[in-house]
């Protein structure tokens, strides 16, 4: 790990302007049990609502560290902005934080000067293929929850959100990935998968996410599993530049529905 551009406490790597514009979109995280948004999602997005890619395809190695702070702190002045009071979740390459204490100043700032709660952020670890320092990754989660920040560990069970990296960190909450969500409510082995992950985080005390849910069965069936806490088309696209539409009256109907299911489950017991 190289060493941080640290100027009385700052990164001077993480800071200075971008070459190119772009916004966020905002995508909402449900929580089934309570039939309301616990969380919205910030997702980077071009300046005319295109694609992330169009963005991200811009970033070059120099821009790297640059590029995750200004997504951090657009985030955080466009939920304020949009009068946002749920959990607000940011993505961050842990590649592109040198000293977390340094590295957190913009966001510190910002949050500050718009009034935002420390403890209303989390920050979703992303490109894990790309953490050779494994222990770094260990520093940056407790150096933000000792700021009063929590963490989540993005697309657990594909790629290299795996496993094995539990055996080392201790994010607050996973998602899991989409390959896992899509068909649980009648693919028997996602749904060993699942339960399995399941039991895991209760263990391990995280809170599970489910990612991608696209159906309403891959919802209930996921509600009735345990795994309340769910993302995805069905619920609300990422909507750019707002919180989206208002979709408490689905949130209610699927709480009910999943109640009412339960209650017959165990009546058969």
């Amino acid at each position: 790990m190289s060493q941080c551009a640290r100027v009385n406490g700052s990164c001077k790597r993480c800071e200075g302007d971008l070459p190119f514009e772009f916004t966020m979109a905002f995508q909402p995280i449900v929580d089934l049990s309570l039939a309301q948004i616990v969380t919205y999602e910030a997702l980077v997005r071009g300046p005319c609502g295109e694609s992330a890619w169009s963005v991200i395809s811009q970033v070059t190695d120099e821009l790297l560290y640059r590029f995750d702070q200004a997504c951090r702190v657009k985030a955080i002045e466009m939920a304020s902005a949009l009068d946002m009071q749920t959990d607000l979740s940011i993505n961050f390459l842990p590649n592109a934080v040198y000293e977390p204490e340094a590295c957190i100043q913009a966001t510190l700032a910002v949050s500050k000067r718009v009034g935002w709660p420390t403890h209303r952020l989390i920050f979703e670890i992303t490109e894990t293929e790309r953490v050779r320092d494994r222990q770094h990754l260990c520093n940056i989660i407790n150096a933000y929850r000792s700021m009063g920040f929590k963490t989540a560990l993005d697309d657990f069970g594909n790629g290299y959100a795996n496993l094995d990296l539990l055996t080392d960190l201790t994010p607050d909450k996973l998602k899991i990935d989409r390959e896992l969500v899509m068909n649980c409510d009648k693919d028997l082995r996602r749904q060993a998968l699942l339960n399995a992950i399941i039991l895991l985080a209760q263990e391990l005390d995280m809170t599970l996410i489910a990612e991608g849910v696209e159906t309403r069965a891959e919802a209930l069936w996921l509600a009735r599993a345990g795994i309340v806490q769910q993302q995805g088309f069905y619920f609300a696209k990422p909507s750019i530049n707002s919180l989206g539409q208002d979709i408490t009256p689905l949130l209610a109907g699927l709480k009910s529905e999943a109640h009412d299911k339960l209650g017959a489950m165990d009546a058969r017991y």
